[in-house]
């Protein structure tokens, strides 16, 4: 019996049903037809970042930020890269200065920080700017302390 797994599409926001081996087949979007994995950060708010952290039965990474954030604004391109590097996690951005309810309920206390989640559960989290290849080694060391691989 195949694994179903629930992928949140990163353009409408539909829950996709799909059989997990065909992850690797780059599967499109029920309703929208858009790749389900497209490799790139998705924007998160209030509206749909409880949907995406929550009902993706794969792993979320979530980069907290602000605009005016030097450090931020350094890592952006290094987690682009990553998202690209890992498209079968799920790469998101929280920009903290315009969904503040979202940082509050995540107790962010300085940016640039970034979440894993697994499961709708926080994994680790890490403060700080780092490079792609950093990130990808803080990812996969993540998902394995999950019991998950990348």
């Amino acid at each position: 019996m195949t694994t179903a797994l629930h992928l949140v599409c990163p353009h409408c926001h539909a829950i996709n049903r799909l059989p997990a081996t065909r992850l690797g087949e780059a599967p499109n979007c029920g309703q929208c037809h858009q790749p389900l994995l497209h490799g790139q950060p998705v924007a998160l708010n209030v509206d749909n970042a409880e949907r995406h952290l929550t009902r993706n039965d794969i792993p979320v990474v979530v980069d907290f930020w602000a605009p005016w954030c030097g450090p931020c604004q350094m890592m952006a391109p290094a987690f682009t890269q990553a998202a690209a590097a890992m498209p079968q996690v799920r790469f998101a951005k929280i920009d903290t200065q315009t969904e503040t309810t979202l940082g509050q309920r995540f107790n962010i206390r300085s940016i640039p920080t970034l979440i894993l989640f697994v499961n709708g559960r926080e994994v680790q989290r890490q403060a700080g700017a780092m490079d792609a290849a950093n990130i990808q080694r803080w990812v996969a060391a993540g998902l394995h302390k999950a019991g998950r691989s990348s």
